[in-house]
């Protein structure tokens, strides 16, 4: 073979080689996205949106009681664990319902009970009933875990000085132990990525929040 004809051989060889190269980028298509956007947005009935929804509403209950009892006391350890709560739960929420919008889904969707995303119907608070509303919330009818009525935020606002830290320290207890179910939920239903981290982070530093919280109780000569 002429060395032309080996030219042209070796042009025919490589030019199918790239085609069939060309071929596998196309078929496969760009590659998926990391993380809470890989692949397509959650459904809005997904455990992913819900728990978007509803850890929001509960977060919101959360920096609220925090700012009232920043208010009603001087005592220094519980201001710092107020702002350390609302500071962060704050951030979180804002994440959450950043998700939400990125997804293009409703943050309240009419007819669809809190906890439905976890195959469950919403309890109620364990101080009080499970039902009515607590304003300022976000919430109306029945309430998510460990969430306080409206009669429990109405004590706490009329309280002061260790009444308040007291009152507080309690609600907060069962807020974050409500807050540690939902979060295990969406860690076991939720898709891996950003938002099943933060729903793990939020087990770890809630449990260790409700730690510190008992203590701070029995320094006041109070029980959970």
């Amino acid at each position: 073979m002429t060395r032309t004809q080996w030219a042209a051989v070796t042009a025919v060889v490589l030019a199918l080689l790239f085609a069939g190269a060309a071929t596998v980028v196309a078929s496969a298509g760009p590659e998926p996205r990391a993380e809470t956007g890989a692949g397509a947005a959650p459904a809005v009935d997904s455990a992913d949106a819900g728990f978007a929804r509803d850890m929001s509403v509960h977060h919101q209950q959360a920096v609220e009681m925090s700012f009232v009892v920043r208010d009603r006391t001087e005592d220094e350890e519980v201001r710092r664990l107020a702002y350390d709560i609302a500071n962060t739960q704050a951030n979180q929420r804002g994440m959450m319902l950043g998700w939400l919008d990125m997804w293009g889904l409703p943050k309240v969707v009419a007819g669809v009970e809190p906890m439905a995303w976890m195959g469950m119907p919403s309890h109620g608070s364990s101080h009080g009933p499970s039902h009515g509303s607590s304003h300022g919330s976000g919430q109306s009818g029945p309430l998510m875990p460990g969430m306080a009525t409206a009669a429990q935020l109405d004590e706490l606002r009329a309280a002061s000085g260790k009444r308040a830290e007291i009152q507080y320290l309690r609600l907060m207890t069962e807020h974050h132990k409500g807050g540690v179910h939902m979060a295990r939920g969406c860690v076991d239903a939720c898709r891996p990525g950003v938002e099943r981290d933060l729903a793990q982070g939020m087990v770890d530093a809630q449990q260790s929040e409700i730690l510190l919280m008992a203590d701070l109780l029995k320094k006041r000569g109070a029980k959970p």
